[in-house]
């Protein structure tokens, strides 16, 4: 009895941690710019009450291809608030043993995101995004 209690307790603490603990996962539109392009968004809330965002895309043309050609791609956030915040550059790469090109970024924003899109940028330290965007999500359900 007191078994069956454990493992019933056990599964409901399981379960409780499971569904508070999962990502938000939000794909990219298709892209008029860059047309095989596929990716996410995943966000988490940490024990910090900071979101943890990780972008992926893969098949992601690169930036010198575009027009008119750009040095590096910028992921951007607009927040809940209002603001839009540059959370930094694509990082790019391809496997040893594939052409395919995936690129990443990780970070952490003590803002919670609203939508998050990539803009084609001279730069990486540019603070407003250009009007050439790359890939954009729908807005995040609260």
């Amino acid at each position: 009895m007191k078994t069956n209690k454990f493992f019933s307790g056990l599964v409901l603490v399981t379960t409780i941690v499971f569904f508070t603990s999962c990502a938000q996962t939000v794909k990219f539109q298709t892209s008029s710019v860059v047309p095989a392009a596929q990716g996410t968004v995943k966000v988490k809330k940490d024990d910090n009450s900071n979101y943890r965002i990780a972008v992926t895309i893969k098949d992601l043309a690169d930036i010198e291809r575009l027009d008119p050609s750009k040095e590096t791609y910028v992921v951007w956030m607009e927040t809940r608030q209002g603001n839009t915040e540059n959370i930094g550059q694509l990082k790019s790469s391809s496997s040893f043993l594939s052409n395919q090109k995936k690129a990443t970024l990780e970070t952490v924003s003590s803002y919670e995101p609203f939508r998050v899109f990539v803009t084609a940028e001279h730069g990486i330290n540019t603070r407003y995004p250009s009007n050439q965007v790359v890939l954009s999500t729908e807005t995040f359900n609260p």
